[in-house]
């Protein structure tokens, strides 16, 4: 079952598109429509490729943004031990 279309109505839609453009065109009808969802197929995956790689952006700049924190902590602890013994 195809997005709740079963096979009778499956076979119904064909037979009548059959009788509205006739045999001759629906292989052209076909040709088409694969295209049509070739290219469909490749802007999906491209989107998932730009979203991907924003996602290993983001997940780059935090690592550094992290590391910068983790860096200043350890100069305010620096800094703070030497006001204490002083």
């Amino acid at each position: 079952m195809i997005l709740f279309i079963g096979g009778v109505e499956i076979v119904l839609i064909v037979l009548i598109v059959i009788m509205l453009f006739g045999a001759d065109k629906i292989p052209s009808f076909a040709k088409g429509a694969g295209k049509m969802m070739r290219q469909v197929k490749d802007a999906s995956n491209q989107i998932k490729a730009e979203i991907n790689q924003s996602s290993k952006d983001i997940n780059l700049n935090d690592s550094t943004i992290n590391q910068e924190i983790k860096k200043a902590n350890k100069d305010l602890s620096k800094i703070s031990k030497t006001k204490k013994t002083n």
